[in-house]
């Protein structure tokens, strides 16, 4: 009889660490509330583009991404939102300069919300730029594992300003086909594009 009752008495124990206990592997995904969402216009003012190895910068006085947030809630982060294009104004006394966008559209993905300071952290990925100075025929390509891949940008979202950052930090990007350029920028370097844009309309993104 004891041994019976012990029998039980386990498999009880077995059935309640089951299917109820969520594993790492089974836990629940963080889902989104995206408010009004649809078309928007990321509009930013100073846009630096970086070779943090031989911190030489290319500033553009102003740039522009208009793009679109999938409304409503329940939304998953992966693929929230996207770029549809972008433009880039970066010019100079000394040479007409030319930012270029590639690998459109770039996909923006939410991983972490702070509901203290409604903040949103995430990445925009995808993305590919080539920069030409006309005058001193200094071309060059960003990308990520290479001149044809997307890189990724890490990226955070304000819902008090509603303002979209392009970060320094968590930027996979690198400089490739460099040609003419003085020795600023060099193959293989790392990139990064920072700016603080302002969305129109403005959007309150929260993960409860």
């Amino acid at each position: 009889m004891r041994a019976a009752i012990t029998a039980m008495a386990l498999t009880a124990a077995v059935l309640a660490t089951g299917p109820g206990t969520a594993s790492p592997a089974g836990a629940t995904a963080r889902t989104w509330t995206v408010r009004p969402g649809g078309t928007v216009m990321a509009t930013a003012g100073t846009t630096t583009l970086k070779d943090t190895t031989t911190n030489s910068s290319l500033t553009c006085q102003s740039s522009k991404m208009p793009g679109t947030l999938n409304a409503g809630s329940g939304l998953p982060g992966t693929g929230i939102g996207s770029v549809t294009a972008a433009s880039y104004r970066c010019t100079s006394p000394i040479a007409v300069t030319h930012l270029t966008p590639g690998g459109l559209p770039w996909r923006l993905s939410l991983t972490s919300y702070d509901a203290r300071t409604g903040v949103s952290h995430g990445t925009l990925s995808g993305i590919r730029l080539t920069l030409s100075f006309v005058e001193f025929q200094c071309n060059a390509v960003i990308g990520g594992a290479s001149a044809t891949s997307g890189g990724q940008m890490a990226v955070s979202y304000g819902n008090k300003t509603g303002t979209l950052k392009l970060l320094a930090t968590g930027s996979t990007l690198h400089w490739y086909r460099v040609h003419h350029c003085a020795g600023l920028v060099a193959d293989g370097d790392p990139a990064s594009l920072t700016a603080s844009y302002a969305l129109t309309p403005k959007q309150v993104i929260t993960s409860p």
